[in-house]
């Protein structure tokens, strides 16, 4: 009888914490406020401190209390606005008179995104190049190549500058990072004071051979100590691929081969190796010297001399179809190489941008190989196979690679820019489906249901399914706390600025907001609340997105639910939401249903 009388107790209590009013339901559909309160003073320290922060802002503020904002008021935030923007200009000129020529540049671009018009040596293809020249001066070759190459995409380099760059990569036997810059002195035609050697020529122009190349690509070993199995200890190794980028000794791996060198989750024993030959080769020390997780990629550094060293600024997208040819050392087996062609572009399996996917012969042990042209040009990093499906392999991008590179030679873990918005592919474009609390997006009010038109001035042009990607890949190479100009399709123009990236951006959220606005981000659906009989919260799918989750399993608009539980499992990597659901499509006949959904999310920016 105690029992019963305690069922039912529980059964009732549940019930009032359940039967939420449609006023409440609807309150737990709202964003939640910003935690901060923007005041006039505090805009006011911020423009000295952080000029950035403050234009950032003023945004919020003009945002929040837009129907409350007096002509007086309006008159100081613009007088803020416009001191926030000398001290910018201060700031960048001070890093340019101090040769900090990567602050210089990422000054530029904040300044780019509000629409400053530069002077010549301010803007970033100047400051980049001015950098690179430096960086040639103090023998950083890897950085001087890759900022040289940054300049050159923002802005064509001249023959004259380009000059340099190819006599240095001859010089330290990198013969397609010579090709590259050839290539940019050839296309100035008209310019011909410029003259390369016919040794400097001939080099550029060769091609190395696949022996040649082999030399450049290392086995990696981490000794993570003894594992038991069935009460028998096992020695435990994890074995990967990296490949030489630079004569000082410099590799690339994925994250995933080295994760217990740097992860602080990580509680056993870890110590890291590469080795150059068989099985029989001395084993080098190695250390880790930056890494991406988010997109599985590490920075090795080891004390020899490489025989070959790869270049990351000649890489090629390819075409599907495409040959390519994987080197690296699968089940431990060094100086294999494989062949195949790219089956597929676009898959979206990391949390940024996109890979590659291949069929050429990948196995454990494979990871952080080069994957290479016929040409010798880079094409990507080798980062996974699915063991139970042969020819189903990827790679990282070339692009992505090259872009990565600069945080991870700061060493430590790199830095992404985050603003707190996840969004969902249309047919009119990224359409923004949730906007995270407390993130640099939800301060400016950014709204939601609504497409991203562009970015930094850049009009957002892509194919379907590519709108995602070529957003992240305008923000990826940035640095945390630049200024990001977001116009979209309202009309509403944001200066945003952004945050480092959480490394899981959805849990954070789904720590501070409702289980009903996080069925939007994770599993693409989009709920407005109703009157119900259940003693859950009773909803209507208003929108399910696309190729989601919600639309896997088959649930259309207008179709009631209630959500039973919604439990995030941080460790394993998932969330899980339980449902009850009337599907129209099945005459409303109710049905429970667990709808899974990765923490990993590569929807968001």
């Amino acid at each position: 009888m105690v029992i019963k009388k305690t069922v039912l107790l529980g059964i009732v209590v549940l019930a009032l914490l359940s039967c939420l009013s449609v006023d409440e339901r609807e309150a737990r559909l709202t964003p939640p406020k910003p935690a901060n309160v923007f005041r006039l003073d505090d805009i006011n320290s911020a423009v000295y401190k952080d000029p950035a922060l403050a234009i950032h802002l003023i945004g919020a503020y003009e945002s929040r209390y837009a129907a409350e904002i007096t002509p007086e008021t309006q008159g100081q935030l613009n007088a803020f606005y416009m001191e926030a923007l000398e001290q910018l200009k201060t700031a960048q000129a001070l890093a340019i008179s101090e040769k900090r020529w990567d602050d210089a540049a990422s000054l530029a671009r904040s300044l780019a995104s509000v629409g400053v018009q530069l002077e010549s040596a301010d803007t970033e293809s100047e400051t980049l190049l001015s950098g690179a020249k430096q960086e040639l001066l103090d023998s950083n070759n890897l950085s001087a190549f890759l900022a040289a190459a940054r300049s050159h995409e923002c802005a064509p380099l001249s023959a004259e500058d380009a000059l340099p760059f190819l006599e240095r990569a001859v010089q330290v036997r990198q013969r397609r990072t010579a090709a590259f810059f050839l290539n940019i002195i050839d296309n100035h035609t008209s310019d011909t004071s410029v003259q390369v050697s016919a040794k400097d020529r001939a080099y550029a122009e060769g091609q190395d051979s696949v022996s040649a190349m082999i030399k450049g690509v290392a086995t990696v070993l981490v000794d993570r100590g003894i594992r038991i199995e069935y009460g028998v200890g096992m020695a435990d190794w994890v074995l990967g691929s990296a490949f030489f980028v630079d004569d000082s000794g410099l590799l690339i791996t994925n994250y995933h081969v080295i994760a217990s060198e740097v992860d602080p989750k990580y509680e056993g024993s870890s110590r890291m190796y590469i080795r150059m030959g068989d099985a029989s080769s001395v084993r080098i020390p190695a250390k880790v010297l930056g890494w991406d997780k988010a997109m599985d990629l590490a920075l090795l550094k080891v004390e020899i001399d490489p025989e070959y060293v790869f270049s990351v600024i000649d890489w090629i997208v390819p075409d599907v179809g495409d040959a390519v040819r994987a080197i690296g050392s699968p089940l431990g087996l060094e100086k294999t190489v494989t062949s195949g062609i790219v089956s597929s572009l676009g898959r979206r399996l990391l949390q940024i941008g996109e890979v590659i996917q291949i069929d050429a012969a990948v196995n454990s042990g494979n990871s952080g190989g080069p994957l290479l042209d016929p040409g010798g040009r880079l094409v990507g990093v080798v980062f996974a196979g699915i063991a139970q499906y042969q020819g189903l392999n990827f790679a990282i991008p070339g692009s992505r690679l090259f872009d990565a590179l600069p945080a991870m030679l700061k060493g430590g873990k790199a830095e992404r820019p985050w603003l707190g918005l996840s969004l969902a592919e249309t047919s009119s474009g990224a359409e923004i489906i949730y906007i995270a609390p407390n993130t640099p997006a939800a301060e400016q009010q950014v709204p939601e249901n609504t497409v991203i038109v562009s970015v930094n001035g850049k009009a957002i042009n892509a194919a379907q399914g590519m709108f995602i990607p070529t957003l992240q890949n305008i923000l990826y190479p940035t640095r945390p706390g630049e200024l990001v100009a977001l116009e979209t399709a309202d009309g509403a123009h944001h200066v945003i600025q952004s945050v480092v990236r959480p490394e899981l951006p959805l849990v954070e959220a789904a720590k501070q907001d409702s289980r009903e606005r996080m069925a939007a981000p994770f599993f693409g659906l989009i709920l407005t609340p109703t009157v119900g009989n259940s003693i859950f919260s009773a909803y209507l799918v208003q929108k399910v997105i696309r190729g989601s989750i919600a639309d896997e399993a088959g649930l259309s608009p207008q179709d009631p639910i209630s959500i039973r539980s919604f439990r995030i499992y941080e460790d394993d990597g998932y969330a899980l939401m339980n449902i009850n659901v009337k599907k129209r499509r099945m005459g409303y006949i109710e049905t429970f249903m667990q709808l899974p959904a990765a923490l990993d999310s590569p929807d968001t920016l």
